[in-house]
């Protein structure tokens, strides 16, 4: 098997201490930087910026730049370059040199045809490009796809197009972060813009770039870190609303697994509450699941608005039945099952320490309920958000989860990545209301009118002990971005249209 161009026997040698390559860093969206060595406990505490960049991108809506990704030891005419890559909103693509901040090229995409929303439909489907772009090493090539559908494929070292550009999703979708895996490109859709259905998107790069398969959902994929993608091959998301009829193969509000290339439905878990969770729109679409060994094991870990996590068995995700996983827990968040601005958002983060411990990591918005277990730690009051932690431990030959740390207050926080024992998220700022008092959608304005500056925080893994903030360094929001991790440096975006880089200097 080939992960991100790399056999998958060379997966962890080849990428090194280096590449974050795609969102969350990996195809089973952990989140972990699994050899980062210069960050560290002791060394977080020194963190600062290093440089800015800003970035020349108009903003569509609540839109603007998407998470960064990194490729490293590139030998270019320049030098070898470590390379960050950016996108944004208004179909364009930035190539940064990691070590400076200087703009090593950029590309702004031809956009082919027209919306039906005409120029933008509001936060929800703003016609823009927005999701994260990935990098394939073996072939020294960014993917990318822009606001009318077309998959870009150029050069990291130069930015030239390597093929032309070819139709992957459908124009003016609303797709999410790229997955890549034995030469196969995949893509979730959702929330039906510009008329189209959702569901997951398969090309083969391979044969040249054609569109496989695509699996038709009932319920959108819109997880930051779309699809997760297993050692055996199989493709896992998490569905959000929508009818639930499985003798017709009309799933919601659910786990699926979908064989590799084919797309065909390899299994499916939906809680047994899935009525209740459809009808308050606590959908589970707004999260990527995540998946990782554990005592023999591979589970998958997932959640949703609810502010439940399930733990799953990737052979058989939910029993017999489809309505039994190995493990699910009360509510941690949500306390008033409220669809905006609560539950668990985004994506899961996992790892495993020195003693062999397994970790999840779960971006809360809004308190810790009431009557959830309490957590071994808190660090103060938490009303806006928090970065919860869990450990995976077997009880009685099943997999469950003890709560042990919960972080300072947050500001809707974006998924969380891990590396050498830290634990890094960013507090977005963002304004997660979507609806006023009288029932009536919210424009763009008026949540962009509510947003607070972002702020990256640097978390001991094992405690929540807050050993970094960035204060009031970065002076706008971000929504929906994330965090990227490589060589000694993390890397964030904001709304404003500019890239950080926090390390270390000298040191």
């Amino acid at each position: 098997m080939r992960w991100l161009g790399i056999s998958c026997a060379l997966f962890v040698g080849a990428l090194g201490a280096a590449d974050w390559a795609t969102y969350s860093g990996d195809p089973q969206r952990t989140g972990w930087a699994k050899d980062e060595r210069t960050l560290s406990k002791t060394t977080v505490p020194k963190l600062r910026v290093e440089w800015t960049a800003q970035l020349q991108n108009e903003p569509h809506e609540m839109w603007s730049l998407t998470a960064p990704v990194v490729g490293n030891t590139f030998y270019t005419p320049q030098g070898v370059k470590d390379i960050v890559i950016v996108g944004g909103s208004a179909d364009n693509l930035f190539a940064v040199d990691a070590e400076n901040g200087k703009i090593l090229w950029q590309k702004k995409f031809g956009r082919e045809g027209t919306p039906m929303n005409k120029d933008t439909g509001g936060w929800l489907c703003p016609n823009a490009q927005i999701a994260t772009p990935l990098i394939d090493r073996e072939r020294r090539t960014v993917y990318a796809v822009a606001s009318d559908g077309k998959l870009h494929s150029l050069n990291v070292i130069n930015g030239e197009d390597q093929v032309p550009p070819r139709q992957f999703v459908p124009p003016f979708s609303k797709n999410w972060s790229l997955n890549l895996v034995d030469d196969v490109l995949y893509a979730p859709v959702s929330q039906g813009c510009n008329g189209t259905k959702d569901g997951v998107y398969a090309m083969d790069l391979k044969s040249g770039g054609s569109l496989v398969a695509t699996y038709r959902t009932y319920g959108g994929i819109w997880g930051r870190a779309g699809v997760a993608i297993g050692p055996d091959g199989r493709i896992y998301a998490e569905i959000g609303d929508g009818p639930f009829e499985p003798e017709n193969g009309k799933l919601s509000d659910a786990f699926i697994a979908l064989q590799p290339k084919t797309l065909a439905l390899a299994d499916w878990y939906a809680p047994t509450n899935q009525a209740f969770i459809d009808r308050k729109d606590l959908d589970m679409g707004n999260i990527s699941p995540v998946v990782f060994s554990f005592k023999g094991r591979e589970l998958i870990a997932g959640s949703g608005k609810e502010g439940v996590i399930f733990l799953l068995d990737s052979k058989s995700l939910g029993g017999a039945d489809h309505r039994t996983p190995l493990y699910r827990s009360p509510p941690f968040t949500n306390e008033e099952s409220n669809f905006m601005g609560r539950g668990f958002w985004g994506s899961l983060t996992t790892r495993e320490d020195a003693a062999g411990n397994r970790w999840l990591y779960a971006s809360a918005y809004g308190p810790q309920n009431s009557k959830a277990p309490a957590f071994a730690r808190t660090n103060g009051e938490a009303p806006d958000g928090s970065v919860m932690a869990f450990q995976v431990e077997d009880q009685g030959g099943a997999p469950a989860l003890t709560p042990v740390w919960r972080s300072q207050n947050m500001i809707a926080p974006d998924p969380s990545v891990t590396a050498n024992g830290v634990v890094f998220a960013l507090a977005t700022g963002d304004e997660t209301r979507q609806v006023d008092n009288s029932g009536g959608i919210l424009s763009s304005k008026a949540r962009l009118d509510h947003t607070k500056p972002a702020v990256l925080y640097a978390f001991d893994g094992d405690t929540g002990k807050t050993l970094y903030s960035s204060g009031d360094t970065m002076k706008s929001f971000a929504h929906f971005s994330g965090l990227a991790v490589s060589e000694g440096h993390v890397f964030a975006v904001t709304y404003d249209g500019r890239l950080y880089s926090f390390g270390l200097g000298n040191e």
